[in-house]
Order: structure tokens, then C-alpha cells, then sequence
């Protein structure tokens, strides 16, 4: 990749959603917005090959989406005989009033997430606009086709554009109605960080993981008794404070198990207990805690623990039986099967997978999961065969990367 290019890239990762939370708040219209940011990027493939990269791209982006836009409304404005108000709009900085966000991303986050629209879509809308995931990311967080999240993302905006709905800023009082769908974006973009799944991408995106974090912080600073903000800040945290212990030097994906302990953050770490440690209080005075929160609690056990071997496995299923409780997803209960391979063997972890073929058959952290129990047992051409199918799925060159050695060290 040349400099050129890599600067379109940081610039596309850093400012493509700074861009259209701008221009959407200028001009309160997403198609117009999204629209306007891609052809200022389309521009600068162009031209800074030949032009150079300017000393700040991300002006430089801001001005030529906000031209883009412009010439685009007057374009639409002059059939409509509107020139004046397309020329006011040029001229004049910013006319609707920020409201309770004075954020433009997380702003805009709040924006998509409007409760007139299915929980599905406001997600995949969200992390269109605001998160910059390509449909084809989008999808492989969701485990389902590219088409499927194109027409969710296309049946919102129509949905925005038939019911009329305003792209005025939230006040304070919409908040509620609106955090539960913004937390389920921002753990979905951490996640895309925290494990890129396209394959021409860095393994681990901190971009994303600390532009989620900051996000997740306001939400904080706006609702600090809502629990569930509280233990998706921990839980973020707590995992983002292992990130430069997660890849070797070659490359590969490290397993909590193999990880060097004395590599994570004491600093993220001692922030992610006191936050946990805040929300068990919360809940010993008889708040119920939500999924967020036992997320965290299980992951501050997982980072309490000194060694691999002081692990208190039987609090972590514990946790996973309350959290297969309230989510009883798939993906919970494969996650809780780990936490059985622990305690009870990897025999009983084994029987809990198999019934789950159904569902994540095409999820390549079930194949994985499965190898490595087989393995375990000492089957080792079975748990050849699952790692073969779950290096063909895996999307992170890291995670192949590390379940090739495992693959190849079985006899």
C-alpha cells in the first residue's frame, strides 16, 4: 500500500463518520449526508495521488462533503425553484441547535437510533452512517447475508422518509427510548475492533475500540444511573486493557490462556473493577443487572485472576447461567459451554455444543470452540477436521493464523 493510499485509509477510518455526522447535521437529510461524504472521499482517491495529501485531510474532507452537499441541494433546489433556501443554507454555520448531545457522532447515533424503526435496522443503519462498516462487516456481526443487512439498511432510510421522521437532535427526554439500540451499536462496533472480521484489514482496529469507548463514555456523562451504560463501559474496558497482549509478534491471535498478564493496562484494569464493583453494589441494593453488566462481571473475574490457573471458572458459568437467562442466544449459550468444558470436562462442554450445530453452523468460532474440546479429548482427526472448517470461515488473519499452530501441532 502506497502513502497515498494509507492516508485515504486512516482518513476514511478517522473522519468518515465525523464527515457525515457533520453534514447530516447541516443539512438533516442521512441520504444527502452519506451521499455528500463518499463523493469528497471518491474526490480525494482522485486527487491527492496527483494533488498530494493535504496537511489536514480531515478539513479537507469537511469542506469538499460540505461542497458536494451543496452542489447537490442547489442541484435539487433549483428544479424545486428553492435557489434562496439552498444558498441560505450554504451561507449560514450550523442552524439547528445542538440539544442534550454536543457530540456530532454519538449525536447522530441517537438520531438513528429512533425508536420508529426496528431494533435491526437502526443497528445496521448505525453502523452504516455512524461506524463506517462496510455492508459486508455489518453482516458477519449479525451471522447473516450481505443482501439481508443492504435491504435493512435501505427499508430504514425509506422508513425515515415516509414517516417523516425529523432528524432534529434528541433532547434529554428522548434518551431512554433511544440508549438500549445506541449500547447495542456501540459494542458492535467495539467488537469489530476488537476482532476485525474482513480479511484485507489490521486484526485488531484500536480505531474503533477507542472511538467506541470515548462514545460509550458520553452516554455515560449523560446517563450515569443507567446500569446497563455503567457495565458496557466496563466490560469495553476490561477488554480493551489486554489489547497489546492479543497478538504475537508474528501475528497470531494469543488465547486468554496463553496471554502475558503483565502486558495488560493495571490502569483500564483498576477502572473496569471499580466500575463492576459499583454495579454489584447496585445490585446487592436490589437492582436487577442487565446483560452488559454480567458481561463485565465475567470478564473482571477473568482479569482478576493473576494466572490462567487462578481462575474461579465456577463463578464465571455461574455468571453464564444468569446471562443464558435473559439472553438465551446461541451465541451465549457457546460461550457458556466454555465455562462448562472448565468445571464439569470437556465431554459435557462437547454435548452442549453439538445441539447448537443448527444454529452456528456457519459461525466459525463454533467449529473453533468444538476443535478445541475434540482436542482435549484426544480426537484428534475430529478436532482436525472442526479446525479445517473454522480456518475456512475465520475472516481475522490473526485468529486463522493461530488456529493453523493449533491445527498443526495435533498428532
Amino acid at each position: 500500500m502506497s502513502d497515498v493510499e494509507d492516508a485515504i485509509t486512516q482518513a476514511y477510518r478517522g473522519e468518515w463518520a465525523r464527515v457525515v455526522a457533520g453534514l447530516a447535521r447541516r443539512f438533516g437529510n442521512l441520504d444527502l449526508a452519506e451521499e455528500a461524504a463518499a463523493e469528497a472521499f471518491a474526490t480525494a482517491v482522485a486527487r491527492w495521488p496527483t494533488d498530494g495529501v493535504p496537511p489536514n485531510p480531515g478539513a479537507w474532507l469537511t469542506t469538499t462533503a460540505n461542497r458536494k452537499g451543496i452542489d447537490r441541494l442547489r442541484r435539487e433546489s433549483q428544479r424545486a425553484g428553492k435557489h434562496r433556501e439552498a444558498q441560505a443554507m450554504f451561507d449560514d454555520e450550523l442552524p439547528e441547535p445542538i440539544g442534550a448531545i454536543g457530540d456530532d457522532r454519538l449525536r447522530l447515533i441517537f438520531i438513528c437510533c429512533h425508536p420508529a424503526l426496528a431494533i435491526q435496522s437502526r443497528v445496521a443503519l448505525t453502523l452504516r452512517m455512524v461506524g463506517g462498516l462496510t455492508v459486508a462487516e455489518i453482516a458477519r456481526a449479525f451471522l447473516v447475508s450481505e443482501s439481508t443487512i443492504g435491504q435493512r439498511i435501505t427499508r430504514a432510510k425509506a422508513k425515515i422518509k415516509v414517516a417523516r421522521i425529523p432528524y432534529r437532535m434528541p433532547t434529554a427526554a428522548d434518551l431512554p427510548d433511544r440508549v438500549s439500540g445506541v449500547l447495542t451499536v456501540l459494542f458492535l462496533v467495539f467488537n469489530e475492533g476488537y476482532l476485525a472480521t474482513g480479511p484485507g484489514t489490521d486484526p485488531i482496529r484500536a480505531d474503533l475500540t477507542s472511538e467506541a469507548i470515548r462514545l460509550t463514555r458520553l452516554v455515560r456523562a449523560l446517563m450515569p444511573q443507567d446500569g446497563e451504560v455503567t457495565g458496557l463501559l466496563a466490560l469495553m474496558i476490561l477488554n480493551e486493557a489486554r489489547r497489546t497482549a492479543r497478538i504475537s509478534q508474528d501475528g497470531e491471535l494469543i488465547p486468554l490462556d496463553e496471554q502475558d498478564r503483565g502486558a495488560w493496562d493495571p490502569a483500564l484494569i483498576a477502572e473496569g473493577h471499580r466500575l463492576v464493583r459499583e454495579r454489584l453494589a447496585a445490585a446487592a441494593a436490589g437492582e436487577v443487572p442487565g446483560r452488559y453488566q454480567i458481561l463485565a462481571a465475567i470478564s473482571a473475574v477473568h482479569t482478576f485472576a493473576r494466572e490462567m490457573g487462578d481462575t474461579d471458572w465456577s463463578q464465571i458459568l455461574a455468571l453464564y447461567d444468569q446471562l443464558a437467562r435473559l439472553d438465551p442466544s446461541p451465541i451465549v449459550a457457546l460461550n457458556r459451554a466454555i465455562a462448562v468444558a472448565e468445571v464439569d470436562g470437556p465431554r459435557a462442554a462437547l454435548a452442549i455444543v453439538d445441539r447448537l450445530e443448527d444454529a452456528l453452523h456457519g459461525y466459525h468460532a463454533w467449529h473453533a470452540t468444538r476443535a478445541d474440546l475434540l482436542r482435549r479429548m484426544g480426537r484428534g482427526q475430529d478436532a482436525r477436521a472442526a479446525y479445517d472448517k473454522a480456518i475456512e470461515l475465520a475472516g481475522n488473519i490473526a485468529e486463522a493464523a493461530y488456529l493453523i499452530r493449533r491445527r498443526d501441532e495435533l498428532r
